[in-house]
């Protein structure tokens, strides 16, 4: 099965050092804008609503949503979750006294790839 998010090694490190200070019941968004750009943002499981918004799997054990609007504009590419030495301005995930910042990559799904995402009913 073709993952929609992945993480890199810094990121997923950056996820059990989270979860250490503040529990394991965290889940991440990635964010439409405003305050932070387009970022994932790492939150603690009721800080936000995520009813309406699309689940792309997991990371780290955690789980990653997107909202219905973000998602229409990235559903053809996998999200690359990495971490970048930089604290991000008016930051509301839980890395920012960390000094770092989750970081968002993407890359096109392949023609077959996307075929295959298309016929497990996982493309909204």
């Amino acid at each position: 099965m073709i993952d929609r998010v992945i993480a890199t090694d810094a990121a997923l490190a950056l996820i059990e050092r989270l979860k250490a200070k503040h529990g394991p019941d965290l889940l991440f968004h990635q964010s439409g804008g405003c305050c932070d750009g387009s970022a994932a943002n790492c939150y603690l499981k009721g800080e936000i609503t995520v009813d309406s918004d699309v689940f792309l799997g997991e990371i780290g054990g955690t789980p990653f949503y997107i909202s219905s609007s973000q998602y229409e504009y990235w559903k053809h590419t996998q999200l690359i979750i990495d971490v970048i030495e930089a604290r991000g301005g008016g930051t509301f995930s839980l890395e920012g006294p960390e000094g770092v910042s989750f970081h968002t990559r993407s890359r096109l799904f392949t023609d077959a790839e996307w075929a295959e995402l298309e016929a497990s009913g996982l493309v909204r």
